[in-house]
């Protein structure tokens, strides 16, 4: 297996990041600290590069091409907010971007994508592979750019952990748990190695929708397991099939825990970031919000940062969720 990627990593990625990325600031509210007893602090990568995290790790990963690797191009498969890191990483460094999208994903999403200038090639996420989707533009010689299984990747999103880490002890605060959503697993396992670097006794959980709860069942295993078929979930940022290689050795060494919450709860937590943080978030960006209302983490006189990973979501969907309240 690939050695997965250390603290020096992170600070690597976080040196090539500097000046690009938007660090984002940690934000409180009260009325959410009265409902949970505890002191709950929230990372907005809502306002990040592209709305979501994932610049990061994109942008990181294309700096560790040498330039003849870029001048053949990247290829990538996303439903939406990696593409977005992707196609403005390859807008940035000139080069050609093919990615490979399911046709159902979000379609703000798809037109983001191709407004950045990349290929946007749509695929059946229930049907197709997607390293055989994208197969012929590897054979051209075009660079894959992982959503999650790969170490400067998971580097790039490191740098997360390293920023609320820092911002913190800025604020004076010791960190009892960082709650962070989980699709393959690449944004949880590249924050909990810069989290449990610089305190490894702050819990660090991961959140995932119901019946895509791939690293919780995966954790109690103690091996990778996928999820079942013939399941949906309007967390469309998080449905991978199953944790990755590198992400899972990671993550089974320093999570607390996983937790899978229902779309309901994620329909909800959505309802209050608007409410009470002033923030649009995705359904997939809201889980570690709806996660605080489970009961599995001590929130009680504790102090927790929750990750709010993205904030790509359809008008339509917003309001309809927004209507439901």
């Amino acid at each position: 297996m690939t050695t997965p990627p250390g603290i020096a990593d992170i600070h690597a990625a976080a040196a090539r990041l500097s000046g690009l990325i938007v660090e984002t600031p940690l934000l409180e509210s009260q009325e959410l600290n009265k409902r949970f007893g505890g002191r709950i602090l929230f990372k907005p990568e809502t306002l990040q590069r592209t709305g979501s995290f994932k610049f990061r790790g994109a942008y990181n990963k294309l700096s560790s091409l040498s330039e003849e690797e870029r001048s053949r191009g990247v290829v990538a498969f996303s439903s939406g907010n990696h593409a977005q890191g992707v196609a403005a990483s390859a807008a940035m460094f000139g080069v050609k971007a093919v990615i490979a999208m399911p046709s159902d994903a979000p379609a703000m999403k798809i037109a983001n994508v191709r407004k950045m200038g990349a290929e946007v090639v749509p695929f059946d996420r229930f049907r197709d592979d997607r390293m055989t989707v994208v197969r012929p533009y590897l054979e051209k010689g075009m660079a894959l750019v992982p959503p999650f299984d790969d170490p400067a990747i998971i580097a790039g999103q490191g740098t997360i952990g390293l920023e609320l880490m820092r911002q913190a002890k800025a604020l004076g605060v010791s960190l009892d748990a960082v709650v962070i959503p989980c699709g393959g697993g690449g944004l949880t396992s590249g924050i909990s190695v810069a989290v449990k670097d610089a305190s490894p006794d702050t819990a660090v959980w991961a959140v995932e929708p119901e019946h895509f709860d791939d690293t919780r069942r995966s954790l109690a295993a103690g091996a990778r397991v996928s999820n079942e078929p013939g399941h949906s979930s309007i967390c469309d940022a998080l449905l991978t099939a199953e944790p990755g290689l590198i992400t899972f050795e990671i993550n089974r060494r320093n999570l607390s825990g996983a937790i899978a919450v229902s779309d309901q709860a994620a329909a909800q937590a959505v309802r209050d970031a608007m409410a009470y943080i002033k923030l649009v978030v995705e359904p997939g960006g809201c889980v570690a919000l709806a996660a605080l209302s489970s009961g599995d983490i001590e929130l009680t006189g504790k102090c927790v940062v929750v990750v709010l990973s993205g904030g790509n979501v359809d008008f339509g969907t917003y309001a309809e969720i927004m209507a439901a309240a």
